[in-house]
């Protein structure tokens, strides 16, 4: 079941430009992978110094994550979720800007409960790694201290 980006403006936090992905191809209660092109407009968000830095691949991951906690909590979880942490993230590129195909998110949900989220991510594009690393996803941050 494709899902497209007004779907997925409707259901995470990001709205307008800062809404990355295009579409939903896939997804079940473990994994989603999503695909994006907004990596090559001129006017990317996350633009820097007319580039893009592969790092920002991690906000990509990121709102698929976001979109698969909104499919699989069916409004069992907090809106927001605030990432806690990264562990063994890998830039196999300098940037993403001058990728020219579509950037092809994945996450797989290894561990969580409705207080936090631990996936695995990857962004490819056609079959290339770009990065990959692996995410804590905190909800409700505002009702515990964190240390």
């Amino acid at each position: 079941m494709r899902l497209d980006r007004s779907w997925i403006e409707r259901n995470i936090p990001h709205h307008g430009r800062m809404c990355l992905l295009d579409e939903v191809s896939h997804w079940d209660a473990q994994h989603i992978r999503c695909r994006s092109s907004t990596h090559r407009v001129p006017d990317n968000p996350l633009r820097s110094h007319g580039r893009l830095g592969v790092a920002c691949g991690i906000e990509y991951a990121a709102q698929a994550m976001a979109v698969h906690g909104a499919l699989a909590s069916e409004g069992a979880r907090s809106e927001v979720g605030f990432l806690a942490g990264l562990r063994d993230v890998r830039l196999h590129v300098a940037r993403l800007d001058d990728i020219e195909s579509d950037l092809v998110c994945d996450a797989t949900l290894i561990a969580g409960d409705r207080g936090s989220a631990l996936y695995e991510f990857a962004v490819t594009s056609e079959g290339r790694l770009l990065l990959s690393g692996r995410a804590t996803v905190v909800f409700d941050a505002k009702k515990r201290i964190i240390l």
